[in-house]
């Protein structure tokens, strides 16, 4: 069968690697050990590239849901013989709890048949693919158990059902009868120089996984607006975070188009530095204070002694600065549409706007990171200085456009930010004449958006300098203290995006922007409720969360139109958008001398108890 839809998909997290099941209950895509590692199961890119299906053999509905304040998953089906339940987790370590979970993840994923009722028969397919599909596993039994051994790939199957190996594939069919339970767990080790692959107990693994989830939950109260998502948000954004390192990527998939039949498919599971500042304060609303401040530490191990250098844009999970792409010509692509990439070359660009995210992210951390160590330090110091002598350079933009640079006015903004940030720190961060080098680039680049990010013929900032053409990332400057929301230039400028680039409240980036853009419609709910327009805000923040999938997650874009979720799946930026666009709603709501103001605060209290 072809991949559905992306809405379609599940989402499973161990804090090191993903799965995606389907709602026919099929694991389409795992790449264990790391969130950039080689797949075994990647029929989400291709019919032939993997995959582990566990469905009833006739027809059947299907209603899925978390366990709570998990990211367990369970399906149940319901057919004319009766109903089964599946759940399936990748596993934690054994009583990993709190901040702990995902240290040490034993690379296990846990399939568990539970007959609720009457006798259902269930059809179980197993067809492993190493390498993004290029290399089929010899399948062998040994005692109770099925290992797939190929390459540098081990995957040993536990399971209370007779499977039946063929070709590199295994099958077995069973009836589930109600209040019977039948148990599958998938274990994975490289083939060399490691023990072999983990087979624990699956009911004990189940609970003790959502023991996990539910312990990280526990330790973080967020009190503000919109609970529910907010919560459910911080599960995935967690999810996708590096355990090990701390580092959050983009998202755990690659090359999911932005448009059926495009070729602008990327792999995203990376981590870049434009993230960084919306990342923080996304974890800062939520209460996740611990994983601020390994963020941080992450990006200060990764970026290293930075001196007059260009800074690296984005990063692997360790910090890893060569992403090199490459094309896997052997896979067709989701619902055919190549190609299909792995590493992103996006990482030899300059991203101007780098420089404001992570000086604004270190001056909201500023009570934790004062007083500076050496390190800290020697990086905000070079930052500032390289946004005051970079900001009039050409760059690819926040979008990173391929191959053409321009005067982007949002990343001009951000180095307005990263001067501010730094004259705020004052003698914190340099002498007095630093502080007045820096004060007079950043008044210097504040006039010149003013004057050539403005176009007086549209009423509205502008894309790039000296440009007609919308973009819709210039809503990040009220949200960044660059200009009030209800400023007319900005009004006028939200009434322009909003006109010509929204439909039923969905953003694009630009005109003729394939997909709508699910955070740039997050942003105009912060700039709506900062402009004094909190009911419009509140209206826009609810119809954006009810476009999750059924199971709370977002894609990065939506088919204005259709509806249909496109690009990488689930989206850090999109989850994190709505974090944060609660956070600014409730912020309004309670704080009636910020509505005054306009503007997002640099600095606030998170909303929790």
């Amino acid at each position: 069968m072809e991949s559905g839809q992306i809405s379609d998909y599940g989402f499973l997290a161990d804090c090191r690697s993903a799965a995606l099941v389907d709602s026919t209950g099929s694991v389409n895509w795992w790449c264990p050990g790391r969130f950039d590692a080689p797949s075994v199961f990647g029929r989400l890119l291709d019919d032939n590239a993997g995959h582990w299906s566990i469905r009833p053999e006739g027809d059947y509905t299907v209603e899925r849901c978390y366990l709570d304040d998990s990211l367990v998953l369970r399906t149940v089906f319901r057919t004319a013989q009766g109903e089964v339940a599946l759940t399936d987790a990748l596993a934690f370590e054994p009583g990993a709890r709190g901040h702990d979970i995902g240290l040490h993840s034993p690379q296990v994923l846990v399939r568990s048949v539970e007959g609720l009722s009457g006798e259902v028969p269930m059809r179980v397919h197993y067809r492993p693919r190493f390498e993004y599909g290029r290399t089929i596993a010899y399948l062998v039994e040994r005692d109770d158990m099925l290992e797939a051994i190929a390459g540098a790939a081990r995957l040993t199957l536990r399971c209370s059902v007779r499977m039946t190996p063929g070709d590199g594939e295994a099958t077995a069919t069973f009836v589930a009868r109600a209040g019977t339970k039948h148990n599958f767990t998938l274990g994975y080790a490289p083939t060399y120089d490691a023990p072999l692959p983990e087979v624990p107990d699956a009911d004990q693994t189940i609970a003790d996984t959502v023991a996990g989830w539910r312990s990280w939950t526990g330790e973080h109260e967020y009190r503000g607006l919109y609970p529910e998502q907010v919560r459910r948000s911080a599960l995935v954004v967690q999810g996708m975070t590096y355990r090990p390192s701390g580092a959050v990527v983009a998202s755990v998939t690659t090359s999911l188009p932005e448009k059926l039949g495009g070729d602008r498919n990327y792999d995203y599971r990376y981590v870049w530095v434009r993230d960084f500042s919306h990342t923080l304060r996304a974890l800062w609303r939520s209460a996740c204070f611990d994983e601020v401040q390994r963020q941080f530490a992450w990006l200060g191990r990764a970026m290293g002694r930075v001196e007059d250098k260009p800074v690296p844009i984005m990063y692997g999970v360790l910090g890893e600065r060569d992403l090199t792409e490459h094309r896997l010509d052997q896979l067709g692509g989701y619902r055919d549409s190549p190609p299909v990439m792995i590493g992103n070359d996006a990482w030899r660009q300059r991203q101007n706007d780098i420089f404001g995210e992570t000086m604004d992210a270190a001056w909201l951390m500023r009570e934790k990171l004062e007083p500076f160590d050496q390190e800290v330090y020697h990086l905000l110091r070079v930052l500032a200085d390289q946004a005051a002598r970079g900001w009039k350079l050409p760059d690819a933009g926040m979008w990173e456009e391929r191959g053409v640079e321009h005067h982007h006015v949002s990343s001009k903004v951000q180095c307005w930010v990263a001067l501010d940030r730094a004259v705020r720190f004052g003698d914190r961060l340099g002498e007095p004449q630093d502080v007045a080098r820096w004060a007079a680039a950043r008044d210097e680049v504040r006039a010149e958006v003013l004057t050539r990010g403005w176009n007086e013929r549209i009423q509205s900032y502008t894309g790039s300098f000296d440009s007609d053409g919308l973009d819709a990332s210039v809503l990040v400057m009220p949200l960044v203290g660059f200009l009030r929301a209800d400023d007319p230039r900005m009004r006028s400028t939200v009434r322009a995006v909003e006109q010509r680039l929204s439909h039923d409240g969905l953003l694009r980036r630009w005109d003729g922007d394939p997909a709508a853009f699910v955070i740039c419609s997050f942003w105009l709910v912060g700039c709506l409720a900062l402009a004094g327009e909190r009911e419009r805000a509140h209206d826009l923040f609810r119809a954006l969360a009810g476009r999750v999938n059924d199971l709370g997650l977002f894609a990065e874009q939506i088919d204005p139109l259709t509806g249909e979720h496109l690009g990488n799946f689930p989206q850090a930026f999109s989850h994190i958008g709505l974090i944060n666009a609660a956070g600014v709603l409730t912020d309004v709501e309670r704080d009636a001398e910020l509505r005054s103001i306009g503007t997002a605060p640099s600095h606030f209290t998170p909303t929790r108890s």
